[in-house]
């Protein structure tokens, strides 16, 4: 009952904080609710950044592949410090200039109409279809079976779920369809602080527990136990090898913290160029941080099960129900259901965002006054939020379709990004240019994943079979060996893409240059010490992974 009522207790701390702050927001016009009123400060930036980015799927998910391959799934978090650099430096002063509301305005300055127009659907698309009932129905599965929700009240494991979801999905709704960027983005900033306290107690707890008490004592075992566990450098067959650093997986790093709606809105949301910069900057280090939280508790988890646990999905929840001492599980429930409601809500935002100006303003209602995008814009995010909540319940019964779906996610993101890069680098490359890049990535991972893959893999595990080869390692090996990667198959498709657009611009360039101008929304002084900050960044990552190289 204590846990419950802590629950209760932060939850509500935070619902409180956030109406008191926002309450005297304009949120009538398009920049008060979509951007805050371009007020937000440097720590509302870099704590609504970390909670947008950090949910139940990556808490739960990141530490279960810490489980089965070591440290070196690390790239995910460390990485993403290098690209919130880029971010910093490179796209965020050109984003500011040009009075961005959403990043597909800049594609329809750039180019054109159209091309803003493909980029919010694929955006929209990917938020509706993939992230908002994964979010919705992973957060549901945690807080039920954190809480016991079917013996709490009496009902089937089906029945709690769909309570959760709906409980949860309402929850979010109010945040972002009535509240605007600023009510998420300070409620973000309220639960970060929670996410970094609670986060850090459970590899405590855990090195406690393997350490008969002392922490350094747990991790010195840990260390020696399984030192071989501790290295940067991924293999072959692993999730993250060594190489994929170099290739795709920067690329990924730099369209989700770069580009990506849901993300960069925060920062377009700065009062300034450079308190956006030094919000940027502070969720960089903060994410060189991300592994004690996402990383280590899966590698305690498989030394304090012996790697017995029937999946690695199960390391988390199953570290945090052996190791929490009682009191705590209502707060970290707390601080869990903040990570889950944050991401919930900073999509639907981004997805009225979306919707609200670069769909009804510009093809439905050009002459409509603010009050009326930001109205139907609330409207469209009501209407997604119900859908996510009747879709996510069906995920249960859908096997391997999160896994699925995530992959699909590729399918946008490195052709969207490719056209960023190739708009904001070059001055002539025309509009056809950029529909036809979209079209061709697209084209092209679709048929690189999901044909000439499957062939190929197939026919590898049918020439092992032939062999005698019964190895599940073995296997894991030749299945590796057999395909690139998915994130060197991305880079090959990125410079692929970039090269395409390249050639129908020396063909066929646009007849003016392209000229970004200055909308004078905001001031573009840079953070005076960006760069200096940056380069530090940068070195204490590159150092990181030369310590644990082996």
């Amino acid at each position: 009952m204590i846990g419950i009522f802590s629950f209760l207790g932060f939850t509500i701390l935070v619902a409180v904080i956030s109406y008191l702050a926002t309450r005297t927001t304009d949120e009538q016009t398009s920049d008060g609710y979509f951007l805050g009123g371009r007020s937000l400060t440097a720590g509302v930036i870099a704590g609504s950044l970390l909670l947008t980015n950090l949910s139940t799927e990556q808490i739960v998910g990141l530490n279960g592949s810490a489980y089965t391959d070591g440290l070196s799934v690390m790239a995910w978090e460390t990485l993403a410090a290098i690209a919130i650099v880029v971010t910093a430096i490179f796209l965020l002063p050109r984003y500011l200039k040009g009075g961005l509301t959403t990043i597909p305005q800049f594609l329809a300055k750039r180019f054109d109409v159209t091309t803003k127009t493909i980029t919010s659907g694929l955006f929209l698309t990917g938020y509706v279809v993939v992230l908002l009932p994964v979010i919705l129905y992973s957060g549901s599965v945690a807080i039920s079976g954190m809480f016991d929700v079917p013996t709490l009240l009496g009902v089937s494991d089906s029945t709690a779920l769909v309570i959760c979801i709906w409980g949860i999905g309402l929850i979010g709704s109010v945040y972002a369809v009535f509240g605007g960027l600023k009510a998420v983005a300070v409620s973000d900033s309220i639960n970060a602080v929670g996410l970094l306290i609670g986060g850090l107690l459970i590899p405590i707890f855990g090195l406690m527990a393997i350490g008969d008490g002392s922490v350094f004592g747990g991790l010195d075992i840990l260390v020696s136990a399984n030192p071989e566990r501790f290295d940067s450098t991924g293999n072959p067959g692993q999730e993250v090898p060594f190489a994929t650093i170099f290739t795709g997986m920067m690329l990924v790093q730099l369209f989700y913290w770069g580009t990506n709606q849901q993300i960069i809105q925060r920062a377009l949301g700065a009062k300034n160029l450079a308190e956006g910069q030094k919000g940027l900057l502070l969720a960089s280090f903060l994410k060189i941080l991300g592994p004690l939280i996402l990383v280590l508790p899966g590698m305690i988890a498989y030394h304090y099960f012996d790697g017995g646990l029937a999946s690695s999905d199960l390391a988390y929840p199953e570290l945090v129900r052996a190791v929490l001492p009682k009191p705590l599980v209502g707060f970290f429930a707390a601080v869990l259901f903040g990570a889950i409601l944050s991401s919930f809500n900073s999509v639907l935002n981004s997805s009225v965002t979306l919707f609200g100006i670069d769909i009804y303003k510009q093809h439905i209602n050009p002459e409509a006054p603010e009050t009326t995008v930001v109205k139907y814009g609330k409207i469209f995010g009501i209407c997604l939020a119900l859908a996510a909540m009747f879709i996510a319940p069906l995920i249960a019964n859908a096997g391997s379709l999160f896994n699925y779906l995530q992959e699909i996610n590729g399918i946008y993101s490195i052709p969207i990004f490719t056209i960023i890069v190739v708009g904001y680098l070059t001055k002539r490359v025309p509009a056809i240019a950029a529909k036809v890049g979209i079209l061709s990535g697209s084209a092209l991972y679709i048929i690189s994943q999901f044909w000439l893959k499957n062939k190929f893999v197939d026919a590898a595990l049918a020439d092992a079979n032939a062999k005698g080869i019964t190895d599940p390692m073995q296997l894991k090996l030749i299945e590796a060996d057999a395909y690139p990667h998915f994130l060197h198959i991305m880079a090959i498709l990125f410079v692929t893409n970039i090269v395409i657009m390249l050639i129908i611009g020396a063909i066929k360039p646009r007849k003016a240059p392209f000229v970004l101008e200055y909308t004078d929304q905001v001031s573009i002084t840079p953070y005076k010490y960006v760069n200096q900050a940056g380069i530090a960044i940068c070195c204490i990552v590159i150092g990181i992974y030369v310590f644990f190289a082996k």
